[in-house]
């Protein structure tokens, strides 16, 4: 249709112009003393046409001949640039296919030809030149990490880091930072890793990314609160599957707990942690045993059990069964503990619990131990015999039976 369109135009002027020349009488004139040159105007205006026409061809002609210098460096360079484009791409495959000797060999003729696109005035102007030489380096230092070669892989990484400083090219030195922690991990040395952490960008340093080498860089140098910190955050971020980062955080919060050496760096451990690792029953466990082992007030190691104790007595209780046995022996040894005072408000729990389920065997231990803790003796004896016959934990069965026996002894001697 436009086709159509444009032949009918086409027609219409062809028309116009054949009436208007057929019918112009006009003529020119023109004076050059002594001389006199008559034109009619139909021929003046097609001469003026063709000049104009000619003249318009020998600029086009002059312009394309004078940039034929810059479309020679143009071509040279982007045969540069596809040449640069091949070696990285050989470069990546050959890193992928663990041929780290050929990927730098491929890096290092790449790195020359960008090298001479650089200094060459088209190479100058590409704003992505600087990136490409930045990610030649980069790769190259992945290749020498690979071959265990750090001083060629510090030196290729400087470079590239230096270039992006200087192109200001914020994300990109992220990812060779990234790289250079990694790279420092494999190397065990929490320093290094430590220091390039540092150089990050604030959005970097919070990407799920940088907190993961962050998690690795503080195992790796033992720094087990740091690592616990960065795994909250991780959790924050749906880092993990399922219940994964809880598992991970609650293991870390009992190493934090194991490294106290007395009572007082323990409890000031213990207020380092969130309310739902305290209340997690391996981290509640631990942290009042250790604190009844250094010689802490028992009173506070209860205190630190309560939540796990609720638990206990709910109808189906999520504490595993060694973990209720564990649960029962640390509030026996700290009712057993010479300095403490005999506790009323456990003995009531005790009681209330067990009178409210009277065949748990675990709960007649416990009342057990804590009558005996109050000097109660009958009560004691008649309650560590019922737990002797129902206990399946053969530890806690002796303990029941060695109880009566004393008792029964200091009944003897009396």
């Amino acid at each position: 249709m436009r086709a159509v369109i444009w032949l009918l135009v086409l027609f219409a002027v062809a028309a116009g112009g054949a009436l208007f020349a057929s019918t112009n009488p006009g003529t020119i004139s023109i004076f050059w003393p002594p001389y006199r040159i008559d034109l009619s105007l139909n021929f003046a205006l097609l001469a003026l046409t063709l000049v104009f026409v000619l003249v318009h061809l020998a600029l086009r002609t002059a312009t394309a001949l004078g940039g034929l210098p810059a479309q020679a460096r143009r071509w040279r360079a982007q045969q540069r640039e596809q040449a640069v484009q091949g070696h990285l791409v050989d470069a990546l495959f050959s890193l992928s296919g663990g041929r780290f000797v050929r990927a730098s060999e491929s890096l290092l003729a790449a790195d020359k030809m960008q090298q001479a696109l650089l200094e060459s005035d088209s190479g100058a102007a590409s704003p992505q030149a600087d990136l490409v030489f930045a990610a030649i380096h980069m790769l190259a230092a992945e290749a020498q990490h690979a071959l265990q070669k750090q001083g060629l892989r510090e030196k290729h990484a400087q470079t590239a880091m230096e270039r992006l400083r200087q192109r200001r090219a914020t994300d990109a030195l992220d990812g060779v930072l990234l790289r250079a922690v990694r790279w420092s991990i494999d190397d065990n040395d929490a320093a290094a890793a430590r220091g390039w952490l540092e150089q990050l960008s604030q959005g970097a340093a919070r990407r799920a990314a940088s907190l993961r080498l962050r998690f690795r860089t503080a195992r790796l140098a033992g720094e087990n609160l740091e690592a616990l910190v960065t795994v909250r955050q991780l959790v924050k971020h749906k880092a993990f599957r399922g219940a994964i980062g809880h598992t991970i955080s609650q293991a870390l919060a009992c190493e934090l707990l194991r490294t106290p050496r007395d009572a007082q760096q323990l409890e000031r451990a213990w207020t380092q942690l969130e309310p739902q690792e305290r209340e997690a029953a391996p981290v509640a466990l631990l942290g009042a045993q250790r604190l009844l082992g250094l010689g802490g007030q028992s009173a506070r190691s209860r205190e630190w059990l309560l939540p796990l104790w609720n638990r206990f007595l709910q109808p189906a209780t999520p504490l595993t069964a060694d973990q209720q046995v564990q649960l029962v022996q640390i509030l026996e040894a700290g009712f057993a503990m010479s300095d403490a005072a005999p506790d009323s408000l456990w003995l009531a729990r005790i009681e209330n619990a067990q009178m409210a389920n009277p065949r748990n065997a675990l709960l007649q231990y416990l009342a057990g131990a804590m009558c005996l803790r109050m000097a109660l003796w009958g009560k004691a004896e008649h309650f560590f015999k019922q737990a002797g016959a129902g206990l399946d934990n053969a530890a806690l069965q002796r303990e029941a039976r060695a109880h009566v026996q004393r008792i029964q002894e200091q009944r003897a001697r009396r």
